[in-house]
Parts: C-alpha cells; structure tokens; sequence
C-alpha cells in the first residue's frame, strides 16, 4: 500500500503552490503594459498655490470646500476640496505667517516643500500635482505681462554651493524635469518654459547669471521646492503660472507685481478650469 502523507506536508505543498502562482501573477503584471503606470487615468488632482490671494478666484469657481482638519493644527496651511467633471480636486495654500505674527502669506520654498509633502502623505493616491500660481516673467524668452506658461522644469538660482565632492552644485541648482505637457500647452494656448525659483521677489546680478544658466522663461518663489517635495513622493507634477512681472523689464518687480496681482489671478482662475478639464480622465502620456 502507498504511504499516508501527513497533512502538514500537505498544507506546506499548498502554501508553496498558492506562493508560486501569486508570484507569477506579480511578475506578469509587472512586465503587462497596459498597466503602464503613464496610461492610468488622472482622477485625483492636488493643486498647491502659495497665496491665498491667488487661490481665491479658482477656489470660489469651482465651489471648493475648506477641510478643516486636514493639516496639523500646528501648521498654517490650509486645503480647500471637492470634485470637478471627472477629478478630486484638493487645493492647498501656504497660509498666513504665524511665527512672527505679521499677516504676511507664506511664500517661500520652505512653506511651500512642506504643505506639498505634508498633503501627498495625507493624499497618497494622487495622480498628478499641479502647481499654480503668479511669477515674473523674462522678456529675452519671449514672456510679456499676462501670459500662460506651463512648466518644462524647474531649478533654483540662490542656492549657490562650490563644494566639488560629493557634487553640491548640482544638488544646489536641483533641477527636476516637469512631466511633459506639449499637448496640454496647446489645448489651452499657454507657453511652455522653465522656472527658476529663488527666495527674494527681486534679483541681484549673480542671481541673473545663474537664471540665465537655467534657461528660464519664468521665475517664481516656490516651484523648484513643489518639484522637490513631488519626487519623494514619486508624483507627476507640472506647473501653471501667470507673468505678472518682467523681471529684466525696466519698472521695479514690486511695483509690477502688485498692481497685476489680482489681474492675473482672475487670469489663473479661467486657465486653471481649462487645465482640470483637459487632463482628468487622461493618462499622464497623453499631456
């Protein structure tokens, strides 16, 4: 007579089986192509913009809701939420300036890279951030006051560190390719550029030598640290800013920021609509 087999040997040779197909389902789905994580459609959206100022027009369109508690307590930024045609939309701002108590919005690289890494961890399915909000623009790359541009990469051109070994220039300058929105640029008739980031509104001529270096179109005060904080979370990301300043014009950046301040917020408000429509429910290739 054939010997009994014990029902342990029985239960492992099972579990060895069940193991053995699991892995193969992983491997075959991790070489399928039509589970391309590009081809996946975009439903969940998250939108940072630095200033309150800037967000309230497109918050106000779409009739986003304030969610209450979905930072810290300790932290001043704020996320406005709701859906819009096919996407969740979440827009989240820096807010105002608490340490120092001076009502000023928190712009900056520094509130910036934090509100975006603290809401792609409270929103880990997001399929897609985009960063909106004003900047200055460059009129030796063709930028003139009220433009759209979409961003093709971003980079600093304050963080200058000499040191050779390991390579601190390169980390410095931290240049971080947006995800590419050729397509989209033209569905919306915007422009299409780098953004150097800085942390002052106005430019010393070693910072113009390295914007130059940067081959920037536009610059702003938050983009390179969105971009930053985007890939630790391995999110696509891009940006949308509206050219409220020359910045190699001839009136001072102040001056020009202020009074185009609301003009191009209104501007950034019927854009940003158009940008949602076009990319939900696409997947990152078609932009």
């Amino acid at each position: 007579s054939s010997p009994q087999i014990k029902m342990p040997f029985r239960r492992s040779a099972a579990k060895a089986l069940l193991l053995s197909l699991a892995s193969t389902t992983v491997s075959s789905l991790a070489v399928d192509p039509s589970l391309d994580s590009s081809k996946m459609p975009i439903h969940n959206v998250v939108i940072a913009i630095a200033m309150e100022h800037e967000a309230a027009p497109f918050i106000e369109h779409i009739n986003l809701k304030k969610q209450d508690d979905f930072f810290s307590p300790k932290a001043p930024f704020e996320a406005f939420s709701g859906t819009y045609g096919e996407c969740n939309v979440t827009v989240v701002t820096n807010g105002k300036d608490e340490v120092h108590g001076t009502g000023a919005e928190n712009v900056g690289t520094v509130p910036a890279a934090l509100a975006v890494f603290m809401a792609l961890d409270k929103l880990p399915e997001t399929d897609l951030l985009i960063n909106a909000g004003t900047c200055g623009g460059f009129r030796r790359m063709g930028a003139e006051i009220g433009d759209v541009f979409l961003t093709t990469a971003v980079a600093n051109h304050d963080r200058r560190i000499p040191i050779p070994q390991p390579d601190y220039t390169t980390y410095g300058v931290g240049k971080i390719e947006s995800l590419k929105v050729e397509q989209l640029a033209k569905s919306v008739n915007a422009k299409l550029g780098v953004c150097t980031t800085g942390n002052s509104l106005d430019k010393t001529e070693e910072d113009d030598r390295h914007m130059k270096a940067n081959e920037a179109s536009v610059k702003d005060m938050e983009a390179a640290a969105i971009g930053w904080a985007c890939e630790l979370h391995e999110t696509p990301h891009f940006g949308i800013k509206v050219v409220t300043d020359i910045v190699d014009g001839e009136h001072p950046t102040q001056d020009e920021f202020m009074a185009n301040l609301a003009a191009a917020a209104e501007s950034l408000q019927k854009a940003l609509p158009k940008v949602i429509e076009e990319v939900c429910g696409k997947g990152h290739d078609e932009l």
